[in-house]
């Protein structure tokens, strides 16, 4: 058993608006290196730890964590509908052991995934040649949010279960860092947009189109300097990127949702995923971090960034 973790933002502008020549060369050849990082590692079994932004969760019923025993990208911003190749009995099991570790994991046969999962899939595999995934929805956009302390125990009872497979795995966080989209919060939403939280409901192809204007134009706004969204925060990224690379789950746990909400945006708690994984990986044996990028990418409304870590003898 190895296991290995790649954790990388997702930003579903990146096919619509380009941030200029350089910067897409850039983050081009990070993911030409992280591919052939991956095709060198040659996992048998992928773990994505992913956030929703009300494309597949809704109030109606929404957990913390869920384990997708069944799964398919729901199509938004051009990614995979495809099902996701998944070891249902490898799912039950999870749960079962998240459940005895004390984590409260639901399990869903039927779980629909949108960008913030399926987009970092389309980036690193053939989707016809992809080993078993298993895909886990984390809740970072629809308050309560799972507390700090929570998901770092979340992501500690994953790595645990990870070493009972015979398997090279492939842990994935696909989230953050700062930014901060317009995306409808219930406490202010007017009734047909909370209506639409809390029921959910596939969309329209005329409501998707208008959904992902509204953030097109906020991404246009921004290169006007007029967008009255929070803006990207550099320096706090990168003090959150200090401490995840130093393993320093206490002070992470410090930040709360306030603090993340002001300094990184609505979009900043999907920090989450990264802090499972890595919380994951520390559980299932020692690693190397290594952060192959980082930018504050505007265009893209992304504090973007990657980060793998590599299994050590340290």
């Amino acid at each position: 058993m190895t296991v290995a973790a790649l954790c990388a933002s997702h930003t579903p502008l990146k096919d619509y608006l380009s941030p200029g020549a350089e910067i897409e060369q850039e983050v081009a050849a990070c993911f030409n290196k992280i591919r052939t990082w991956v095709g060198d590692f040659a996992p048998e079994f992928v773990v994505v730890l992913g956030p929703d932004h009300f494309n597949g969760f809704f109030y109606k019923l929404m957990p913390s964590f869920c384990v997708g025993a069944a799964a398919q990208g729901v199509g938004d911003w051009k990614t995979s509908r495809d099902p996701f190749p998944i070891d249902t009995k490898v799912s039950e099991q999870c749960t079962k052991y998240l459940h005895q570790a004390g984590i409260d994991a639901a399990l869903s046969y039927q779980m629909t995934t949108d960008h913030g999962c399926v987009q970092i899939i389309d980036q690193l595999f053939d989707w016809s040649a992809l080993p078993p995934v298993l895909p886990i929805f984390i809740n970072c956009a629809a308050p309560p949010l799972p507390p700090l302390h929570r998901t770092v125990a979340f992501g500690k009872a994953l790595g645990q279960f990870l070493t009972t497979l015979e398997r090279r795995v492939l842990i994935i966080g696909s989230g953050g860092l700062s930014h901060d989209p317009p995306i409808p919060q219930l406490a202010d939403a007017p009734p047909e947009v909370r209506q639409r939280l809390v029921e959910g409901g596939e969309l329209s192809a005329e409501a998707r189109a208008a959904r992902q204007a509204r953030v097109i134009e906020d991404a246009n706004n921004r290169r006007a300097g007029t967008s009255e969204r929070t803006p990207l925060n550099p320096t706090w990224d990168k003090r959150f990127l200090e401490l995840l690379m130093a393993r320093d789950f206490d002070q992470l746990c410090t930040l709360d949702d306030d603090s993340i909400t002001r300094d990184g945006g609505c979009g900043g708690h999907e920090v989450r995923t990264w802090i499972a994984t890595s919380a994951a990986i520390e559980a299932s044996g020692s690693f190397t971090p290594k952060l192959h990028y980082y930018r504050a990418i505007e265009d893209w409304i992304a504090g973007y960034a990657v980060m793998s870590f590599d299994p050590s003898e340290a």
